[in-house]
């Protein structure tokens, strides 16, 4: 079933880029593939960056609730969930857009691993009408004519570092894919100069005194920071280089795709802060007739 409904379907948009591509480049197919994948996901991507966004502005009033739920775990919940109806947070975006990422990143795997183990998979695993275009025909009668490589440079069968030895052009892929999974992670807590550490928080706790969720989340995400990029460039160099480019290209465009929000965002505070005063309410002809009487009796 998942071959069916996953592997093929991704199998199959994937080799129709490329086989409709000028120059039939698998890399360039790839980065169209992420690229395709990516825009069809914004409007639920952006509206999870916005809400990441307005949960870390709520911080005060979430410390609030804390405060007024004194312990109860209940409570603090149910009136969390309240603050989040208020403002239109879902919290299950999140998790939405992980259950719609991940299948096709594994679809994209097993389609590559299939691609490159065996290359016949072109002919023997497409649906009739991708089949029935010429450049796959024409690889049909002569599968020796499919090339992996990525703009002549880099071969994305081979893996940074395998049994065959260690291959430099993807091992770089690697590590450029862990520098955008840095920038990217930067990007969300590049405010949070003043955030406590892990280890004090650990401490903290464990002396018994009670640990704010917004310093929790606060130091993992300075923690998820250094960490990321170096399971980034770990896991990158033992896969397939077609897979690196494919997390450096969704990497990379969920860095620029998070900026736009960030900065639109930014725009939108900058513009409240620029709304002039409201008016002062006018005083009414009634008080100022009645002063105009107690003028005239003295």
């Amino acid at each position: 079933m998942f071959d069916d409904y996953i592997v093929q379907p991704v199998f199959n948009v994937l080799e129709f880029i490329y086989a409709v591509l000028p120059g039939h480049d698998l890399g360039v197919a790839i980065i169209i593939f992420t690229l395709m994948i990516r825009l069809a996901l914004w409007p639920i991507l952006k509206k999870q960056l916005h809400q990441a966004k307005l949960i870390k502005k709520l911080q005060p009033q979430l410390k609030a609730i804390k405060k007024q739920a004194s312990g109860d775990r209940q409570k603090e919940a149910r009136l969390q969930m309240e603050l989040y109806k208020e403002y239109g947070i879902k919290p299950a975006t999140t998790i939405l857009t992980l259950i719609i990422q991940i299948p096709i990143f594994i679809g994209l795997y097993q389609a590559v691993l299939r691609l490159i183990n065996d290359p016949n998979t072109l002919v023997n695993f497409s649906y009739e009408p991708i089949r029935n275009l010429p450049y796959i025909q024409e690889l049909a009668g002569d599968i020796t004519k499919f090339s992996h490589e990525f703009i002549g440079a880099v071969d994305l069968s081979g893996a940074g570092i395998s049994a065959k030895g260690i291959y430099l052009p993807a091992i770089i892929l690697a590590l450029i894919a862990g520098y955008a999974q840095y920038r990217q992670s930067k990007l969300m807590v590049s405010d949070a100069k003043d955030a406590k550490k892990l280890s004090d928080i650990m401490k903290s706790a464990a002396s018994g005194t009670t640990v704010d969720q917004g310093d929790v989340n606060g130091a993992i995400g300075q923690m998820m920071v250094k960490v990321l990029p170096i399971i980034t460039v770990v896991f990158s160099i033992n896969i397939p280089s077609a897979l690196t480019l494919y997390i450096l290209t969704t990497t990379v465009v969920g860095y620029f795709q998070q900026k736009h929000v960030l900065d639109q965002d930014q725009e939108e505070m900058e513009e409240e802060a620029e709304l002039p005063d409201e008016p002062k309410p006018k005083k009414s002809t009634k008080a100022k007739k009645t002063k105009a009487k107690k003028k005239k009796r003295k």
